[in-house]
């Protein structure tokens, strides 16, 4: 079984390149110093994801991303389901003027530093966690690009 798998829930989406992204998060939790052992994404609309907001997190708003980590305290390896907004994603890109790719990668790789022991509660979090995000992002384009030669 692959450590990493994507799913969608209410809505049919296929990203290209899945063993390219799959290289690529593996490669920051390896950099992080981080195992895994299954890590499910399951990309959804909106109102998928509102209603897990509302039920696990008692929130009344909408997100692009939602973390739950399923790790058992006394293992080493993190177990994970990472839920995606894709309606949340491809607005965001917009209000952002950045390309949907890039935006879509970011919250992949936000979910991936939450479980790395990454915070953005603070100011300070959320600085370090941008950081870390865009060098993520350039790491995906980098490997995306070297795969390629």
């Amino acid at each position: 079984m692959d450590r990493i798998q994507f799913s969608a829930a209410d809505k049919a989406f296929s990203f290209p390149k899945k063993k390219l992204l799959k290289q690529w998060i593996e490669s920051c939790f390896r950099k992080e110093g981080k195992k895994i052992a299954t890590i499910h994404y399951i990309f959804c609309s909106d109102d998928f994801l509102l209603d897990i907001n509302k039920k696990f997190l008692n929130h009344d708003y909408y997100t692009d991303i939602i973390t739950f980590d399923l790790s058992e305290p006394s293992e080493a390896t993190i177990t994970a389901e990472i839920y995606i907004s894709l309606d949340r994603v491809k607005e965001n890109a917009q209000q952002l003027h950045t390309p949907y790719k890039k935006e879509l990668l970011r919250v992949l790789i936000h979910g991936a530093l939450h479980l790395c022991g990454y915070k953005d509660k603070l100011k300070k979090e959320v600085a370090e966690m941008r950081a870390a995000e865009e060098q993520q992002i350039l790491n995906y384009y980098q490997l995306e690009k070297a795969l390629k030669k």
